[in-house]
């Protein structure tokens, strides 16, 4: 089974998003600028000063990034593989979602994951697609997000060489990976052969300038007392 169309990984990926704080870490001495990676990692990298009208958000998951980028752009459009995190995402631009934490074996808690209300949800669109092998006519972009999505493809390559095509001139490239390359998901053939961010350069300094590199905290609750804390290596590029 594909572990993105599992309940359990729905779930989790809803607390990810939608999660208040206190919901994803209740320990006073935990990682809390590890918090709301969906929002910083559009945040804390995009410039808006340039004003970007069209943006898309690949690897969208269950759509937060989407959302918050719908604040300073006229149309988002977020695309994810999972049909269960694109359903979740649909849903989330109409109405709230409710799920389930795991707290302990098999103890969970009731939640309901919404929209924040001051996002403009009407202009974010969601379809699934598959980003190695996007449709012809999706057209190009002001802006791309793509959040830890890189070390989740079985061919990252592919994805790389589209995006030229996806980001307009004078556009930005927002990009982040937790370099964590694992054989599941990315035969090994298919890894960098030496530091993800040097093969981000080689492969992209063609057709993009490296402007921003920022580390990224995230933090992906398991269950009460079991966190996965990583820290995904951010960069914006902007199309020449």
């Amino acid at each position: 089974m594909n572990i993105y169309e599992t309940r359990r990984l729905l779930d989790e990926y809803l607390l990810f998003h939608y999660g208040a704080p206190h919901e994803v870490l209740p320990w006073a001495q935990g990682p809390r600028e590890a918090l709301n990676f969906a929002v910083r990692s559009v945040t804390e990298l995009a410039d808006f000063s340039l004003q970007p009208r069209a943006a898309l958000d690949l690897g969208c998951a269950v759509g937060r990034s989407s959302f918050e980028l719908a604040r300073h752009c006229e149309a988002v459009l977020g695309i994810d593989y999972s049909h269960s995190f694109i359903e979740a995402a649909e849903t989330l631009k109409h109405s709230s979602l409710p799920y389930e934490r795991l707290d302990e074996a098999t103890l969970r808690t009731a939640l309901t994951a919404t929209a924040p209300a001051d996002c403009p949800r009407d202009r974010v669109s969601f379809e699934t697609g598959d980003a190695m092998h996007l449709r012809a006519d999706l057209g190009s972009y002001d802006l791309v997000h793509g959040a830890n999505l890189l070390c989740r493809l079985t061919e990252p390559h592919l994805l790389l060489a589209r995006l030229p095509e996806l980001v307009k001139a004078g556009g930005q490239l927002l990009l982040t990976t937790p370099c964590t390359w694992l054989e599941e998901f990315t035969p090994r053939g298919q890894w960098p052969q030496g530091s993800t961010l040097d093969w981000l350069k080689q492969t992209l300094s063609a057709d993009f300038d490296l402007v921003m590199q920022r580390d990224l905290p995230f933090l992906i609750r398991e269950h009460a007392r079991k966190y996965q804390w990583s820290v995904a290596l951010g960069t914006r590029w902007i199309r020449r």
